[in-house]
């Protein structure tokens, strides 16, 4: 593992042996939640700043749910990371679909802790039990994109649960559609389970080529199909009925076993479902990431059963922020919440007004000094530290 300052190192220690439990109690997740914001509020200045405009320190933080959560979009505008990021072993950064070419950025000083959480929580949720199954990829490999999420993700399956014949099946032309159907036959020849993984219009692509070809599969039992990331920047949608009625159709595997993957690149930790035999389906994630549904002009949780927006605590995020306010729109249920989209009209206003309190505390330099051991302004003393 890579050499990291004293301090940092015994909290990926301690991390990596809580990723590495059976589960954890509330009091257990509370307490690692608070230690690991007192590091961020002492060492990520943006962070820092934020939280002192919220009125929020260490002292008043007893539960995840004292941690005021990071507007994602504050990943564009601010260097949020505990460490320079010339320090990192790795940065991924986002697609920049919502402002062109500007990116958020989540900086990673080792991979050790991404990468644990990543393999325990597929290894749960998607493999099931099994050890290995041939995976093909539907999306360049981390060599190609190195500074995405989801190549990195979708590589380290293959590697970590792939059996011979995995890998990506999208190079420099675009999608290898032959290779895909001479390893699909193959496998269905050897009787042999396969699992397809992709972004979600990357199967769109697929099964579009395959009726261009008049090609259908009937991939032997214990097959199994993931998706993620929805049609952004895409020329269509395709309705989640359709969707996965159209992968049934195609690879001839039930609904119940295509199952979508939600992550994002400001997190380090993925929630999955069980199948999607019904939509929306049930989304949830491992012991070391909490969700709240909020109404994001408030900040409160909304009433049970409402729709808000979803805020994460990801302990895996132990850089950069571990709360952050996405701009999806869910609700919670029993064991997880319903994904319903992307926010909009006073839900993506709240959102917008929220990124804008962050980006003023996080990019602008305070008037009034902060006093962490009283939890309030400095009273008398100038912003240059002279007493007036």
């Amino acid at each position: 593992m890579k050499t990291l300052p004293a301090a940092m190192q015994v909290l990926v220690e301690r991390l990596l042996a809580f990723l590495a439990q059976d589960g954890c109690t509330d009091a257990q997740f509370d307490a690692l939640a608070s230690d690991l914001f007192a590091y961020q509020y002492e060492h990520d200045e943006a962070l820092r700043r934020f939280c002192q405009r919220r009125g929020v320190t260490p002292r008043r933080v007893a539960s995840w749910r004292d941690i005021p959560p990071v507007p994602i979009s504050g990943f564009k505008d601010a260097t949020l990371s505990c460490i320079p990021p010339q320090d990192c072993e790795r940065i991924f950064m986002t697609s920049g679909t919502t402002r062109g070419d500007v990116k958020g950025r989540n900086h990673h000083p080792v991979m050790a802790v991404w990468d644990q959480s990543m393999r325990g929580n597929f290894a749960r949720r998607f493999m099931q039990g099994v050890a290995r199954m041939p995976m093909l990829t539907l999306f360049p490999s981390e060599e190609v994109l190195g500074n995405s999420s989801l190549a990195r993700y979708l590589s380290l399956a293959a590697r970590e649960f792939g059996a011979p014949g995995s890998g990506s099946f999208m190079g420099p032309d675009g999608l290898d559609v032959d290779g895909v159907c001479r390893t699909l036959d193959a496998a269905t020849a050897r009787g042999e389970p396969v699992a397809l993984l992709g972004a979600s219009y990357s199967f769109v692509h697929l099964i579009d080529a395959l009726d261009e070809r008049g090609l259908r599969f009937c991939l032997p039992e214990g097959s199994r199909l993931l998706d993620t990331g929805g049609y952004k920047r895409q020329a269509r949608e395709v309705p989640l009925d359709a969707f996965y009625d159209s992968l049934t159709a195609a690879f001839g595997v039930a609904r119940a076993h295509c199952i979508n993957m939600y992550g994002m690149t400001e997190l380090s930790s993925q929630f999955y479902d069980e199948g999607n035999a019904t939509v929306p389906s049930v989304k949830s994630g491992p012991h070391w990431i909490r969700t709240r549904v909020l109404d994001p002009l408030t900040g409160l949780d909304v009433p049970a059963g409402q729709r808000g927006v979803l805020a994460h605590c990801d302990l895996a995020n132990f850089n950069s922020a571990t709360t952050l306010l996405t701009e999806d729109v869910g609700v919670a249920v029993e064991g997880g919440f319903l994904l319903l989209g992307r926010a909009e009209g006073a839900e993506a206003k709240g959102c917008s007004i929220a990124v804008q309190e962050f980006l003023e505390a996080a990019l602008t330099v305070r008037l009034e000094p902060f006093d962490d051991a009283q939890d309030r302004p400095v009273e008398g003393l100038s912003p240059n530290g002279v007493m007036s």
